[in-house]
């Protein structure tokens, strides 16, 4: 199996099609340049640095280091699924809910694949453990924040009809039922919709890389379809664990609204 090698100068051409970006956002006043620039080098920190990193873990193969990496890889996702919720659970649960839910679908998703699938010797080994865990918690993330900011926004929007199932004697479950079912599907809505488009509209970026490095078609498309069941699973867990905490954060044991969790005064 060979691949063509690039070296960091073989960058600078592609480069000057992200600059072409930036002379349109001055040409067009989209005020887009400096966000793009500070895009682009952050994007080129994080991957060099990564790129390092990687390396080293690759080399000391250690469970230790293989944990931390992945501990910090889901704490930077549960900042990310809190920096996109427009009205946000407060106290604790402003990052322990999203934490808990990320770690725990895309962690159990991914530790079964390397003990049931790919079986990896060690099977912590970093070189199968990072990437899978990477691309399911990235979409995890998403399902997360989507679900998490429909449902805190569906509860405050449909408050007085909520307020008055729970009123009549109904159970916050039921109430919540509808703003749930509608938070469910917008998280799951996102790879629903990746699993139908790719291979006819998109080619993946990890079945794309595969083939570049000469991998066969055939086996890349195997291992993009076991990553596809990953994400899916892992993502479909995550966001239910999450809304359904959610519901559960913003109602009580007495089947009250606490809207005052998410930062609304109850009197209003």
């Amino acid at each position: 199996m060979t691949y063509i090698q690039l070296s960091y100068s073989d960058l600078a051409l592609p480069a000057l099609l992200v600059v072409m970006n930036g002379v349109l956002s001055i040409a067009l006043h989209l005020k887009l340049e400096r966000h793009l620039a500070v895009a682009t080098a952050r994007m080129l920190v994080q991957l060099v640095l990564v790129g390092y990193v990687l390396t080293f873990l690759f080399a000391t193969v250690s469970p230790f280091w293989t944990a931390i990496t992945a501990l910090i890889m889901v704490l930077f996702a549960s900042r990310e699924v809190v920096a996109r919720q427009k009205r946000r659970l407060e106290g604790l649960w402003t990052y322990g809910l999203g934490a808990g839910c990320t770690l725990l679908a895309a962690g159990t998703v991914t530790v079964f694949a390397l003990f049931t699938q790919l079986r990896p010797e060690p099977w912590y080994h970093p070189r199968y453990a990072l990437p899978l865990l990477g691309m399911v918690l990235g979409n995890t993330m998403t399902g997360i924040s989507l679900g998490l900011d429909v449902l805190t926004n569906g509860v405050t929007r449909e408050r007085a009809a909520v307020e008055a199932y729970l009123a009549l004697g109904g159970t916050r479950y039921r109430a919540l039922l509808p703003v749930i079912r509608d938070a469910l599907r917008s998280g799951f809505m996102p790879t629903i919709n990746g699993m139908a488009a790719i291979g006819l509209v998109s080619l993946p970026g990890m079945m794309t890389g595969q083939i570049l490095a000469g991998v066969a078609p055939t086996d890349a498309v195997k291992y993009q379809i076991l990553i596809m069941f990953l994400i899916a699973g892992g993502t479909g867990l995550g966001t239910l664990a999450a809304v359904m905490g959610g519901g559960r954060l913003l109602t009580d044991h007495r089947h009250r609204l606490r809207l005052d969790r998410i930062g609304i005064d109850a009197a209003r």
